[in-house]
């Protein structure tokens, strides 16, 4: 099979970046580098490997999980059906950690899974310390994997906890993050295919997509040091179900829009805050 024959068959199944896919596996599969893609377009490439990953892809896995790795802000991560797929859109909200976490401070991370908020700001931010949970064995020891293959183990205390359930945090934070399972349970059944490749626990509370907000504003507020915040990845049509829980809870929020123009965090913070 050729790259062109891989591109036209790839659009043909409806992926809309068919000819960045077609590079991306051709030099994962075949070490083709982008910039020689078009010298070798029609080149009968015998590749048993790359054709297997292009079944794959026409089935409708998705591109991460075939690569089996992923990249999110300025580090790399290992990615399997264990864990959702790093999205941009998270990226606001590790940019915010980024950003506004005081200097030498420390955060946690819940419902962590593949680690990429924790790694990615701890890896921006060497002076902040983490520690990350997660409820899942496996989910755990990939996001620990990624501390490793970022070089910032040594800063995060990895945790398995169910938060729904258990207060495993011991002491207290400058910022509790979290990207939890927010998608309605009835809005589940109408995603996009390829979603269906990913954990559903990781993308649905079976509930109506509020059941970690509600539990970590009604338990973290408390762990927070003065002036600290918790700061959450939100659905795009969630921000005034947030912002009323919050209130319940004494605190305040603030929407912050994804690059689209879409709400997509929620940072809390208590009224009383200077």
């Amino acid at each position: 099979m050729t790259l062109r024959e891989i591109e036209e068959k790839l659009s043909a199944a409806g992926i809309a970046e068919a000819r960045t896919e077609t590079k991306i596996l051709a030099e994962h599969f075949c070490n083709i580098a982008p910039y020689n893609f078009y010298y070798h377009r029609d080149d009968e490439l015998g590749s048993e490997s790359l054709d297997e990953a292009v079944k794959r892809r026409l089935s409708g896995e998705p591109l991460q999980y075939i690569l089996g790795r992923w990249d999110f802000m300025n580090e790399t991560y290992e990615v399997t059906p264990d864990v959702l797929i790093p999205r941009q859109e998270t990226e606001i909200l590790a940019e915010w950690a980024i950003k506004n976490i005081p200097q030498g401070g420390r955060f946690a991370d819940i419902c962590t899974g593949s680690g990429c908020i924790a790694v990615s700001v701890v890896a921006a931010r060497d002076d902040l310390t983490c520690v990350a949970l997660d409820n899942i064995p496996p989910v755990i020891s990939i996001a620990k994997r990624n501390a490793v293959l970022n070089g910032v183990a040594g800063k995060i205390s990895f945790i398995l906890s169910d938060v729904l359930k258990d207060d495993a945090c011991e002491g207290e934070f400058d910022a509790v993050l979290s990207n939890p399972p927010y998608v309605m349970v009835d809005d589940y059944y109408h995603l996009q295919k390829e979603i269906y490749y990913e954990p559903r626990h990781a993308l649905t509370d079976e509930a109506d997509g509020l059941t970690f907000y509600r539990r970590i504003l009604d338990v973290y507020p408390k762990r927070l040091k003065p002036g600290g915040a918790i700061v959450f990845e939100i659905g795009a049509s969630q921000a005034e179900d947030i912002s009323e829980i919050a209130a319940s809870c004494g605190m305040k929020t603030e929407i912050i829009k994804d690059y689209s123009g879409c709400d997509r965090v929620a940072v809390c913070t208590p009224e009383d805050n200077a």
